[in-house]
């Protein structure tokens, strides 16, 4: 009796072991990607006839970029990627945009330096590697964007787009990439931050902060799936929110604006480029005439104090040239008639004791000396004068309250 349950059990591992090996073997035979050629076969045979049918291209299908070093196999797949006529066709068979191949030729850029995804894969997932642990470059398409509730679903590509476009000022076609460059300078993220080699220390150098790995980032505050655009996502919309030790004041920054901002320094990575493909190739974040006299004049004129002891990052000081892009507390110029207003004592008994938030600001990150705080009081003097002066010249002016 026992001899019969061994035999049966030796024929269910045998029959077992059968149906593994015909299941290997169909996989290693008829893989997916014949599947799709099949598909695509079919297609061109339907829509452009026999003829042109036979020129659908058979087996793996393999470009190399030789300037980038990049090997994909994406057209395995995406047969269709530069045939004439299929513009409207279903995925994977779609023509390709022709007016980005045209400046972006596939044999000298491939897919995935764009796209992201594992160029050496051969089946859909590892090729989109979206669910891939340990792999850091998936897919920048729909997927991902619907996941992350992007309003255009392909917009994250910009991300990877912005390697070679990361000193133009605007890049067509990079909408979200475009509008996190002009909330960089509209609101002077370089008082606190270095990027690409200009601007503060209070905060991090930004510069090539899109090389942190995933496992550096602190998740243990964050909902949802944890992922570097989830907390960025995150950290701009409520900074303290991800870092309760953060300096950085929250700017109020809506979802666009925040996936705009995320999908910035996602990009700013180091990038082993030819100059070929740097785009005007101007290799440095150059400033604008105006941006620079700007600098210039908050730096050497009569309020560069103020830059220095970093008031100016929650402070305007007006009438003194210093404009703050935060501007999350009052204009400076009326300290002198607005302390008194808030506090009931004057701007020196103020400064000797403050109170609030600014009691936890001047004894832990805006330390003044005794002589630092009277040069505060005559600055801010001149300031209230200068804007005293100018509310004479001008009767219709209202004074800021």
């Amino acid at each position: 009796m026992a001899a019969n349950r061994d035999t049966l059990w030796i024929y269910v591992v045998g029959a077992l072991l059968l149906l593994v090996t015909v299941a290997v073997y169909t996989q290693y035979f008829q893989p997916e990607w014949k599947d799709y050629q099949a598909g695509f076969h079919d297609l061109i045979e339907e829509k452009l006839g026999t003829q042109k049918a036979a020129q659908a291209p058979a087996g793996l299908q393999q470009v190399w970029a030789r300037q980038l070093d990049r090997v994909d196999r994406c057209t395995t797949c995406h047969t269709g990627t530069d045939w004439a006529g299929l513009d409207s066709a279903p995925e994977p068979y779609r023509a390709h945009p022709r007016e980005i191949l045209a400046h972006h030729p596939i044999a000298e850029y491939g897919c995935t330096s764009c796209h992201g995804g594992q160029g050496y894969a051969t089946d859909m997932v590892r090729a989109h590697a979206t669910t891939l642990e340990h792999w850091d470059e998936p897919l920048l398409g729909k997927e991902l964007g619907q996941a992350y509730l992007i309003g255009n679903r392909e917009a994250l590509m910009e991300i990877n787009c912005n390697l070679c476009h990361r000193f133009d000022r605007t890049t067509a076609g990079m909408d979200y990439i475009n509008r996190g460059k002009e909330l960089v300078a509209a609101k002077g993220c370089r008082a606190c931050h270095t990027i690409n080699g200009r601007g503060g220390v209070i905060g991090p150098d930004l510069t090539y902060v899109g090389d942190k790995s995933p496992e550096q980032y602190d998740y243990s505050r964050m909902s949802g799936v944890p992922s570097v655009f989830g907390w960025h996502l995150a950290h701009f919309k409520d900074p303290k929110s991800m870092s309760q030790t953060t300096v950085m004041p929250n700017f109020g920054f809506d979802s666009r604006d925040a996936q705009s901002l995320a999908m910035l320094v996602m990009s700013w990575r180091h990038a082993n480029l030819p100059v070929r493909y740097l785009p005007g190739a101007q290799l440095a974040d150059r400033p604008t005439p105006e941006e620079l006299a700007k600098e210039h004049e908050m730096m050497t004129g009569p309020g560069a104090f103020f830059v220095q002891k970093t008031c100016f990052i929650c402070h305007s000081v007006s009438t003194l040239g210093i404009e703050s892009a935060a501007n999350i507390g009052p204009d400076l110029a009326d300290a002198v008639a607005d302390v008194p207003r808030r506090f009931g004592i004057p701007l020196e008994s103020f400064l000797a004791n403050p109170t609030g938030t600014m009691s936890v600001v001047l004894s832990t990150q805006i330390r003044l000396t005794p002589e630092e705080k009277q040069t505060v009081i005559e600055k801010l003097k001149i300031a209230y004068q200068k804007k005293q002066e100018q509310q004479t010249k001008s009767p219709q002016a209202v004074p800021k309250t």
